[in-house]
């Protein structure tokens, strides 16, 4: 009877180290998912986070190409300003007017869009006051009387103020 009392014994703390086991692989197995998912929030995360970030970067470069055009854009509308009060060859006015009209078509097509701002009521989120100048009339106080340079918009946001004349 004692060699069955021993063996009883024996068996009862084999299935306990069984038991401790078994639960070892389960908080391991636990461990193992919870860092599984853990890895895969942050790998989410990360992926969304580059092509925010990526995103972000194509956009920041479209709008320095475009702000680097508006130069370029002002001197076509000082030289059909100027070619407007010559006398001197039609052709020149049209193939002037060409290129500015396609470089406008081209910087509307990526967004770009001119502030109006003469006659509109003076708003700082859009215009920057060069000067104020007595207003000729009552009602033309606190508005722009003239654009000094024109500013642009780009999706909504601000690409350089239009820097105006404010009446007073």
């Amino acid at each position: 009877m004692e060699g069955l009392n021993e063996q009883l014994e024996e068996a009862e703390e084999k299935r306990k180290e069984a038991a401790e086991e078994a639960e070892k692989a389960k908080q391991s197995a636990a461990d193992a998912k919870a860092d599984y998912l853990r890895l895969m929030a942050e790998f989410d995360t990360f992926r969304r986070r580059t092509a925010e970030e990526k995103l972000a970067l194509v956009s920041s470069a479209s709008a320095d190409t475009i702000k680097g055009l508006l130069p370029v854009l002002d001197d076509c509308e000082i030289a059909l300003a100027a070619l407007e009060k010559s006398s001197d060859s039609d052709a020149a006015k049209a193939g002037t007017e060409m290129i500015f009209n396609k470089l406008v078509t081209f910087l509307k097509g990526k967004g770009l869009e001119r502030i109006e701002a003469k006659g509109a009521d003076f708003d700082t989120e859009l215009h920057e006051a060069v000067t104020t100048f007595p207003a000729p009339s009552e009602e033309l106080k606190g508005k722009v009387i003239d654009v000094v340079q024109t500013g642009y918009t780009l999706g909504g946001k601000v690409l350089r103020y239009a820097k105006v004349v404010v009446g007073a």
